[in-house]
This record gives structure tokens, sequence and C-alpha cells, in this order.
């Protein structure tokens, strides 16, 4: 196949830290990844496993885990990317049904939204139907985009041409990566195809001193695909706001199981402990694909003075266009978890 030899370099900001910081004590942590596998080669269905955990850390230090999730799913994503088996542990107590058999790309948020309570009551079974509150409902909100990034694994193995579903038209400034001009629309308008940016190899997260950095991970392997976000929350000094940290990270595995990087962030800020007010909120990269990406960074500020509550419907309203990041926004949907966050940390928590 002519041109699968070019390559693209990832946009590396900054070289990639290994392990994850510490827990603080006094805070909250929601770890989750989901992670796509070919067992039956790279063209044959992705098996993705989702897996998530919340976790409260004493003033102690001691650890408690407060709730986990897994789901697993087959895709078919060379025919239709669409989702043909779907299981979910714990069951979350609604019908999910009309999400198998839906294509990623076409609608599945909406089918999922549709069949989800916008809300549920203040009870420890409500939470879990609470949208903000549930790790199911965050690593099913989050399945569209993780299945996305899967399509990586073909690129790299030498077949991009069967990625992308959408012409160069339609790619045009959907996000600050592909803005008009830049460097991945002119070299797919160029080459008739986008080679795979070639990122950093991956420091590990893990922490060997504290096996509770993270959830017990599953299985990776060669040609896999692994998002991996943590959000952690705790109050730095008594009586004052709230502060965040959201880390995002989308490694592939080569044939050889060699972990590299393909997206980085980090996202931070403070929030009203009282009324859930973001009062501040800012981004940076460590890895991108190109160095257009980071004109996307300074969108997340834009929900300074809001509150989470209603984050993901926003930021599917609004950020959009080549000032934004998909990836990006995810996160940023992700942060809809911090007011259920931020109860836990007043009801357990003891300032430090």
């Amino acid at each position: 196949m002519p041109g699968v030899d070019v390559a693209l370099k990832a946009h590396v900001r900054r070289e990639p830290s290994a392990g994850t910081p510490a827990r603080r004590p006094g805070s909250f942590r929601r770890t989750t990844t989901h992670t796509s596998l070919r067992p039956d080669g790279t063209l044959g269905d992705v098996k993705m496993q989702g897996l998530g955990r919340d976790i409260w850390t004493g003033p102690d230090g001691a650890a408690r885990s407060l709730a986990q999730a897994r789901f697993d799913a087959t895709i078919a994503f060379v025919e239709n990317r669409s989702i043909s088996a779907l299981t979910l542990d714990p069951d979350p107590g609604v019908s999910l049904n009309g999400l198998v058999g839906r294509a990623l790309p076409s609608g599945f948020r909406r089918a999922l939204d549709q069949a989800w309570p916008a809300s549920a009551p203040a009870t420890p079974a409500g939470a879990d139907l609470d949208r903000g509150a549930s790790l199911t409902f965050q690593l099913l909100d989050e399945l569209p985009t993780a299945g996305l990034v899967s399509g990586y694994a073909i690129a790299a193995a030498g077949m991009p041409q069967l990625v992308g579903s959408r012409s160069v038209g339609e790619r045009a400034d959907i996000c600050a990566g592909w803005s008009t001009g830049g460097t991945l629309l002119t070299q797919e308008a160029k080459l008739g195809y986008l080679p795979p940016p070639r990122g950093p190899l991956a420091p590990t997260l893990e922490s060997p001193g504290d096996p509770e950095a993270w959830h017990p991970l599953g299985p990776d392997g060669p040609n896999a695909m692994r998002r991996w976000r943590r959000i952690d929350l705790w109050r730095p000094q008594p009586g004052g706001p709230l502060a965040f940290e959201a880390f995002l990270r989308d490694s592939h595995f080569d044939p050889e199981g060699v972990e590299s990087i393909v997206h980085q962030f980090l996202v931070t800020g403070e929030l009203d402990a009282g009324i859930h007010v973001f009062l501040s909120c800012q981004a940076e990269a460590a890895v991108v694909p190109s160095v257009e990406c980071p004109g996307a960074l300074a969108s997340v500020g834009r929900v300074t003075g809001t509150t989470p509550h209603d984050l993901r419907d926003r930021v599917r309203d609004a950020f959009v266009g080549n000032t934004t990041c998909t990836y990006l926004n995810d996160t940023m949907r992700a942060l809809a978890a911090l007011p259920h966050m931020a109860a836990v940390v007043e009801r357990l928590g003891e300032p430090v």
C-alpha cells in the first residue's frame, strides 16, 4: 500500500512523568479505564472492557472503596462500529437494551440519556442511578470516544484507510487538531489517509508504594488501546475551596506489547465547596497528535463561574469547533461527577 511507511510525530509539549500522585488524606479518587482488545486480529471485533472504582482516603491515609463498576462490550469496529453484546456489573437497574445494535457514532449517547433517568433521589440506591454520581454511567458515556480512539490500533498496523468515517471536508474544523490548514488535515488531503502520529513511550502510571493508586486493571495485549482516567478531589485548606485534578491518557500497545502515548491531558481547578461553582479551571497537555491541538486548552476556562451539574449537556452543545478538542471535552464531561464527589468529601472528610 503506498505511503504506509509515512508517519507523523506526535506533538510532545513535555515529557510524561512516571507514576501517579499520592492520594491525599481526606480525598476522593475516581479512576476508570477503557481497554480495547483485538483477540481475533487487527480487523476482528473489538472486545472492550470498562472498569472503574471510587475510593475514599481517610485523614489517616487509609483507603476505602466506595463503588466499583464494569462493562464488557463487543464492537464490530470495521463493519459499522456497532455494539453486538454488552454486559454490566453491577446491574444499574435501568434497561439499556436499546444500546445493543447501536452504532457508536450514531446517537449512542442520546440513546443512553433516554434510557437513564436524568436524576435520582439522594439515597445510596439513588446515587447509583444519578448520572453525575454513577460510575456505570460515566463508563458508558465514554464508550463512544474510547471506541473511536481504539481505531488508532488499525492505523498503527498499516491500514489507516480503514479508520476514518468522514471525508476530509467533513473533518475540517471539528476540533483544534483538525483546523483548516493544520497538520492533520493537510496530511490527510495529501495522502488520502492520515498516518498515525507516533507518541513517546508510556511511563508506568502504577505507584509501587501505593497499590491502591489505581483500581485493578484488566488484561492488555498486542494492538490493544487503553484509556486511563483519574479524578481527584480534596480540600487543601480548612474552610477553603475544593481542589480537583483530572488526568487522561490514551495509550497504544504495539505487537510486542510496548506501550506508547497517543493523548495525555491534565485539567486542574477549584470548586466552591458550598454552591459547587467552578472558581477556576485550566488544562495542560503532555502529548497530542499535532501542533495545533494545544489551541483547545483554553476552552476549559469557559466553565469558570458555572456549576458541573449540567456539564455534559453544555459540553455537547457549546464545546464545538476548532477551539475545542474531542478528548479534552470528554474530560470535561467526566467532571459532572464533582458535585457527588464534593458531597462525599464534606460527609466523610476532615479538612487538612
